[in-house]
């Protein structure tokens, strides 16, 4: 028992932790269907605050064009039923007027023959022929016969005059029986076939008989008959068929007071029991509007009696006699919703434009700020009061973040000056001493004309270096100062190698950092042509030219292409005419400045740690130590930024190409200020403006 107690108890917990894994794994999947529902929704959610305002906007204007609308519709259509139901109690209030009017006519006739003719006739000696024959003539286009009865059914006198039908016995005739049974009234019957008389001109004429009990006088004896008015059928037919001119599915139709149909515009479907009628419950309705249900189709009963008669006009709307002119309605306010939709938008785009187009500038400017690409002055400044506070904070804001920026590029060019001149200082005095050692021996050699030569080329070479203090000059200068050294080391190497100079002649004009190129010639005679034999022909190469962006001489990495042909032939950098280099467009391009050796070259490990100033890097072990490129690469990505500055490339045996990358800027005594000053992004963004107005 006690083991199968301890079952019961363990599948009891195994069965739990299923009811519990499962619900865990359900969690899991519906969050994670929640999730991308999230994701999904998401997408189709406006990102921008124009769109936001446009959006919220146009639901709100939506959503009251739509309530709007449904309340035209539903006032409307209310008012187009009422109007519908008003306009035929119009037409059959005038209709039972009129109708009225002709029984009225009738009963007249039937008067003017009783009181006027029968009551003052004695019919043994008198004759009502002729009175009957005026009245019948007077009348007759409202008539198809008088006639005059007995009590027992002999007919006394008719007119037109005609003879009775042998096998007619008129005391069995409705007319004749219900004149006696409501002496005192008038009987009018339903419409039904004149089958009185013999005379062809009756035959198959539809009338409605006006009956009433009269009193006859014979010999002087008193004796009851039934005076007989046939009305023709088709002037009450006509007065019905002019109002039952509806084509919407509503109509109007006659009956007794027993509900009996007298007129109706589809007799002959009710006939043959195409369709049915409920003129029996239409009949007992009291006079007014009433709301049934007939034949599965709702619709509404108006019923007016007209009087002498207790006949009934009824005018039976179906809901589907409404349709037409709501259809219509209902299209025209869909018409309505959709231009007045179409209009708030536009007037809400209008609405959220206006709102959202200073936020729009001031994001665009934040951008720009992103970029580096603006001024403090060019940050927008509009707007609401709020948008305007935010601009004039973020332009503040700006000014001072490029006033510290100035003062830290001031700062590190400094930094930098000084270390160049502590560099200058260690340099200088070991190259002078060992040029003045080779004047000492050309003049001890009695080689004059040579010293003469080196004290001039030595002089050209401090002249630059010093030039009043300035670190930006003309590229012409800094090629100059390169020739000079070039010239002093070729006579302290005696010539053991050759040197050429390729610079372009529009070049010179731009301006470069001073002191660029002879550190890398420097490094071209240490590491490369100075320890060569005369026979090995060692040779450094110097070219500068100017590219444009977008040169095809450019590789797909952005390093430049200096094995491609230019079109003077030479290997190396294309060149430009000077038509092409005006103020505003030489500062959307690059100056290159190659120094090219074919000496020992270097090992790939020492030739990409020769640009890396940290501690512990790998150099060559001679006179420079590498400190020289190293302080260069610094200057240039220091005053231009991190996109320019030394490439080293070199191979063992083959020798070494070391490019010096510059933008290209007009050498001027603005732009000199401007990069003295650490303000090269102004002269980009100037230059940039000015390309963008041009083009």
């Amino acid at each position: 028992m006690d083991d199968l107690e301890a079952k019961k108890k363990l599948n009891n917990v195994s069965g739990v932790e299923n009811i519990e894994k499962a619900r865990d794994k359900g969690e899991e999947l519906l969050n994670r269907r929640v999730s991308e529902v999230n994701d999904k929704l998401r997408k189709y959610m406006p990102h921008t605050i124009q769109s936001t305002i446009l959006v919220a906007f146009t639901v709100v204007s939506f959503t009251l064009l739509l309530i709007l609308g449904l309340m035209l519709y539903t006032l409307f259509a209310r008012r187009m039923r009422n109007g519908t139901i008003e306009a035929t109690q119009q037409i059959m209030e005038q209709s039972v007027v009129n109708l009225e009017d002709y029984l009225v006519s009738m009963r007249r006739i039937s008067d003017a023959m009783y009181y006027d003719v029968i009551k003052n006739a004695d019919l043994e000696r008198d004759s009502v022929d002729n009175e009957m024959n005026i009245i019948y003539e007077a009348h007759k286009d409202n008539l198809v016969s008088l006639s005059l009865f007995m009590q027992d059914g002999t007919l006394v006198s008719a007119s037109p005059i005609s003879s009775l039908k042998s096998d007619l016995r008129v005391t069995d005739q409705k007319w004749f029986t219900s004149a006696f049974e409501k002496m005192e009234n008038l009987h009018f019957s339903t419409p039904h076939v004149e089958n009185l008389f013999l005379d062809p001109a009756f035959k198959y004429s539809w009338v409605i008989s006006l009956s009433r009990v009269v009193e006859l006088t014979e010999n002087g004896s008193p004796s009851l008959g039934v005076l007989l008015v046939d009305m023709n059928y088709s002037t009450i037919k006509q007065m019905m068929e002019r109002i039952n001119t509806d084509s919407t599915g509503q109509y109007i139709y006659l009956t007794d007071s027993s509900g009996n149909i007298i007129y109706h515009p589809k007799q002959m479907q009710i006939n043959y029991e195409i369709i049915k009628e409920n003129n029996i419950n239409n009949a007992h309705y009291a006079d007014g509007i009433h709301d049934e249900v007939f034949g599965g189709e709702k619709r509404q009963v108006i019923v007016d009696s007209i009087s002498y008669t207790g006949w009934k006009m009824i005018a039976v709307l179906p809901e589907k006699a409404y349709q037409i002119d709501i259809s219509n309605m209902r299209f025209l306010v869909i018409l309505l919703i959709a231009c007045g939709f179409l209009i708030m938008i536009f007037i809400n785009k209008m609405i959220s434009s206006r709102i959202s187009r200073p936020l729009n500038l001031l994001n665009k400017s934040i951008r720009n700020m992103e970029n580096g690409d603006i001024y403090p002055e060019d940050i927008y400044v509009g707007g609401t009061r709020e948008v305007e506070h935010l601009g004039k904070t973020l332009r503040h804001s700006l000014g001072r973040i490029n006033q510290l920026m100035d003062d830290i590029v001031i700062e590190q060019e400094e930094k930098r000056k000084t270390e160049m001149d502590a560099l200058q200082s260690q340099i200088n005095p070991h190259f002078l001493y060992n040029t003045l050692d080779s004047i000492v021996w050309m003049i001890e050699g009695e080689k004059n004309k040579d010293a003469v030569f080196m004290v001039t080329q030595l002089a050209s070479l401090f002249r630059i270096s010093l030039s009043r203090g300035k670190n930006i000059i003309p590229v012409e200068q800094e090629m100059r100062h390169a020739e000079n050294y070039m010239n002093i080391q070729k006579v302290r190497y005696k010539n053991n190698f050759k040197v050429t100079f390729d610079v372009q002649e529009e070049v010179k004009a731009f301006a470069t950092i001073k002191l660029i190129v002879q550190p890398i010639l420097e490094n071209a005679i240490y590491y490369g042509v100075g320890d060569m034999d005369p026979d090995d022909e060692g040779e450094i190469i110097i070219t500068a030219r100017f590219v444009p962006y977008g040169d095809e001489t450019y590789l797909s990495n952005g390093d430049y292409n200096t094995s491609k042909k230019t079109d003077d032939g030479k290997n190396g950098l294309n060149t430009v005419t000077s038509a092409e280099m005006d103020e505003n467009n030489i500062s959307l391009g690059d100056i290159y400045i190659e120094v090219k050796d074919n000496g020992f070259g270097m090992p790939p490990e020492v030739c990409e740690n020769l640009l890396n100033d940290s501690e512990g890097t790998k150099r060559p072990q001679k006179h420079g130590s590498g400190v020289g490129l190293v302080n260069v690469h610094r200057r240039i990505k220091l005053r231009f930024g991190e996109q320019y500055g030394l490439k080293v490339e070199s191979e063992p045996d083959e020798g070494t190409c070391i490019t010096i990358h510059i933008p290209a800027v007009p050498f001027n005594e603005e732009n000199q200020k401007l990069l003295e000053s650490g303000h090269y992004k102004s002269l980009r963004n100037k230059s940039t403006h000015a390309a963008s107005s041009d083009s």
